[in-house]
């Protein structure tokens, strides 16, 4: 079992940046996938950035040049640095969790709130 906790949300004006963190507790952080998805109101939640033990990375074209996603194993924290922040950025922000082997992120976080405006 993994339990997750994000942090760093906010409410910040285009243009700004944002760091957010997601401590992670329970089982060896090293060996689990990380990802940030997000949720706009009345849309279905996405993909943001994944992050692996070997941390090779990937981004959705939405989040590619202005978000880096990384990891500290010995914090069993990770973070979603975002830059630029576009209006449409508004979402809630959850921290996810893939074992090793595993088909599907199975520990998700409660989420953070963050709005930027115009």
């Amino acid at each position: 079992q993994v339990q997750l906790l994000e942090s760093g949300g906010g409410l910040v004006q285009a243009g700004s940046s944002l760091r957010l963190s997601c401590a992670a507790s329970g089982r060896t952080f090293s060996n689990y996938r990380m990802a940030w998805f997000r949720q706009a109101p009345g849309k279905e939640r996405e993909f943001v950035a994944e992050i692996q033990w070997s941390d090779s990375t990937n981004y959705a074209d939405s989040a590619k040049g202005r978000f880096t996603i990384s990891r500290d194993n010995a914090k069993n924290t990770v973070y979603l640095q975002m830059n630029s922040l576009k209006p449409e950025d508004t979402a809630v922000y959850y921290c996810a969790a893939r074992r090793t082997g595993a088909n599907l992120y199975g520990y998700w976080g409660q989420g953070t709130q963050v709005t930027v405006s115009s």
